[in-house]
């Protein structure tokens, strides 16, 4: 380590893959270290799965690794360097507020980012100060392990640290730095920078290098580029169905926040569901809703085409043929959607077969919920054949008894299967703010320990996580803002 050699060992092991790449794809950049970096929240669990000493990392030497002030031994920091549509127009980008430490390998092989985010500038700041709030970066915490915990395919979040240092924005904010693990920060908008450059190797090396670090049953492939452009489509599909099956408004699907390991990533103005309605848009930037709720597969597949693009000239030397490759590939895309949200729809109906009319007794049950108002999770949740519902839905609940009627299992494994699929408690948009608020304006960070708790267990009858349960009193109106 770049310190006194008292220090004591984390259990770090970096390999640097990324960093063998061409120049042009990222700058060196150390993280500017903070005065008086202090953890406040610190994961455990996901510590010991990476095979990393707890009791280290909670220490002062944690402090000063997620603070910048300590570089581990082996990382190599680098900012990398992205574009991105951002609304639909296309902007230069990068890591202006986040440096990656590197490659960590866990015990088991397992390769995975560690970044700073909120570490300070970089070449690619644009006038910003490359500095992060503490609500944002909880609110980053809070939510990838809860998505984490739903079973949906997330970066996670290792710690966040104060600074010792405000923040200015609209007003002085307490200064923080989140430790983000990802499978990697490659990312749609990663592709549209290499494309863009003169020099074509950087964007063929990418290719390679995405391709046998998320993609690697692909090696022997003779079409390699398509095949992963396919797998890339299949893995979107999946993500996107699944946040529609919890409620999950990601709130800024621009092709900077697309991941190409298919994890959700960069939780700016998310929020989920209360009252269902397809309409729903939470952050406050978001004027026009182009990523309301019920877009978020139609921007999905926007965003594929525009990977497609940039792939192009490794499709096909033929330029017109490498297009029909590309279009084909998108277009597999809504039918892709279709297959992974209809067997996530019918496990929340505790469905285990398929009929033609499935898609219709889903879609009515939705209709009935949004003109109606109904809350998206415990309306799932409270299904129970055995329950007399009000009469508005007393039509649709006695078609759904004669659907599950006509499977072989019984109605005991029915309902087994629906409290798997829906879970009793999502992060309520009240109770996150509360636990912002007490740990923003009090320094209590109790609230958002006992969240952080209720969370990790989203599918069990828990009696403590009743209070969790209900909806939000903040309503239509509740705005989520990116932090930045």
């Amino acid at each position: 380590m770049s310190a006194d050699s008292h220090i004591r060992p984390a259990g770090w092991n970096f390999d640097n893959s990324y960093a063998l790449l061409p120049q042009e794809m990222f700058t060196d950049s150390s993280p500017m270290p903070v005065r008086d970096p202090e953890v406040v929240i610190f994961n455990q669990v996901l510590a010991q799965q990476m095979g990393l000493k707890a009791d280290v990392l909670e220490s002062k030497t944690g402090a000063a690794i997620f603070g910048g002030r300590l570089i581990p031994e082996g990382a190599r920091s680098i900012a990398q360097a992205y574009a991105g549509h951002q609304f639909g127009h296309f902007t230069m980008l990068g890591d202006g507020r986040a440096v990656l430490l590197g490659e960590h390998l866990t015990p088991e092989g397992q390769r995975l980012d560690v970044q700073l985010k909120g570490s300070g500038r970089t070449v690619y700041s644009r006038g910003g100060d490359g500095r992060a709030t503490l609500g944002p970066m909880l609110r980053e915490y809070v939510i990838s392990e809860a998505m984490h915990a739903l079973g949906i395919p997330t970066t996670r979040s290792l710690a966040v640290v104060t600074t010792g240092k405000a923040v200015q924005r609209e007003e002085p904010l307490p200064g923080a730095v989140l430790t983000r693990i990802a499978a990697s920060h490659i990312r749609v908008g990663t592709f549209e920078y290499a494309a863009r450059l003169e020099n074509p190797e950087p964007l063929r090396a990418l290719a390679e290098h995405t391709r046998q670090r998320h993609f690697s049953d692909l090696s022997d492939s003779f079409t390699p580029h398509i095949d992963m452009l396919r797998a890339i489509i299949d893995r979107q599909a999946s993500l996107i169905a699944r946040w529609l099956q919890v409620g999950f408004v990601h709130g800024v699907m621009n092709t900077d926040n697309m991941a190409l390991s298919g994890e959700t990533i960069d939780y700016g103005p998310c929020a989920f569901l209360d009252a269902y309605d397809t309409h729903t848009v939470f952050s406050s930037i978001d004027h026009q809703g182009r990523y309301a709720f019920g877009n978020q597969p139609q921007i999905a597949q926007w965003n594929l085409a525009r990977l497609a693009e940039t792939l192009l000239p490794l499709l096909d030397n033929d330029p017109d043929v490498a297009l029909s490759l590309a279009k084909d590939a998108i277009e597999e895309f809504p039918s892709r959607f279709r297959t992974h949200w209809l067997a996530g729809m019918r496990a929340k109906l505790g469905l285990f077969d398929e009929q033609d009319d499935d898609e219709k007794l889903i879609g009515d049950l939705l209709s009935l919920m949004q003109e109606h108002e109904a809350d998206f999770t415990n309306t799932f949740r409270a299904l129970d054949p055995a329950a007399c519902l009000e009469e508005r839905f007393s039509g649709w609940h006695e078609r759904w008894k004669v659907r599950l009627a006509q499977q072989s299992q019984s109605t005991a494994e029915a309902m087994k299967r629906i409290r798997a699929s829906s879970p009793a408690v999502i992060p309520r948009n009240h109770k996150v703010e509360e636990a912002l608020e007490a740990a923003v304006n009090r320094g209590d960070f109790g609230p958002i320990k006992t969240l952080l708790q209720i969370l990790s267990d989203p599918y069990a009858d828990n009696p403590e996580a009743e209070a969790y349960r209900v909806p939000s009193p903040l309503g239509k109106g509740y705005q989520t803002f990116c932090g930045t």
